[in-house]
């Protein structure tokens, strides 16, 4: 729309100032519209940064990834004099769910050996495992050690 036209158009309906502005309003330059023009011209791009149309279609291929398995702990109870047998294997029974043949074979090992392992586990668990008997060892007033190893 060109200055004049515009200005009549403004002049019937808001009068002098309309009209003072569309005088200062500037016509459109042929470059914009030329941009303009070419912007509508052209084909999308797709992501793999060709021209798309309408018939072909991007596939994306999903690439597996390697997940290794987590590094195992093995939990860990000490021996010391102090703790009583019948306590150690309250302890294995109720934090380790071994029954009470198993729960006594691995505390005589834990008094013979010196320690011996109550269960392997992924690393929070085994630190959760570790928590729950010092904590319980604690409470009960027994100087019970338990640690969590990485397994190799």
């Amino acid at each position: 729309m060109g200055a004049a036209l515009a200005m009549a158009h403004v002049g019937l309906i808001y009068g002098a100032a309309a009209r003072a502005f569309a005088l200062a309003w500037p016509e459109p330059s042929s470059r914009h519209v030329d941009k303009m023009d070419c912007m509508a011209m052209t084909q999308p791009i797709s992501p793999t940064g060709t021209p798309s149309d309408d018939d072909a279609s991007v596939v994306l291929e999903r690439v597996p990834q390697k997940v290794k398995p987590p590094q195992m702990h093995q939990v860990v109870l000490l021996n010391d004099d102090y703790t009583p047998m019948e306590f150690v294997v309250v302890v294995i029974q109720e934090f380790f769910s071994k029954d009470r043949e198993t729960a006594t074979q691995i505390m005589l090992k834990i008094h013979l050996e010196g320690k011996g392992v109550c269960g392997v586990y992924t690393h929070d668990v085994a630190a959760t495992k570790v928590d729950q008997v010092m904590d319980a060892a604690q409470q009960a007033g027994h100087p019970l050690q338990c640690v969590s190893e990485p397994l190799e």
